[in-house]
């Protein structure tokens, strides 16, 4: 008799997450401020990230059945 090698193959679902990284310099009165100011730079897209501020790449297992 033959053998069969029957492997059941589920579905993965595999998240990528890249990180970008770049440091800007603003003036605030203090850390809070400095961040929304960050944030409100990056949103309004006057910082940019772009692929030489690549810093690495995750590969995780986000959900399977």
């Amino acid at each position: 008799m033959m053998k069969v090698d029957k492997k059941l193959k589920r579905a993965f679902q595999i998240e990528i997450v890249e990180t970008l990284n770049n440091i800007v310099e603003v003036n605030a009165e203090n850390e809070q401020e400095a961040l929304l100011k960050a944030q409100d730079m990056y949103h309004n897209e006057e910082v940019i990230l772009y692929p030489d501020d690549f810093i690495d790449t995750k590969f995780n297992i986000f959900k399977y059945d």
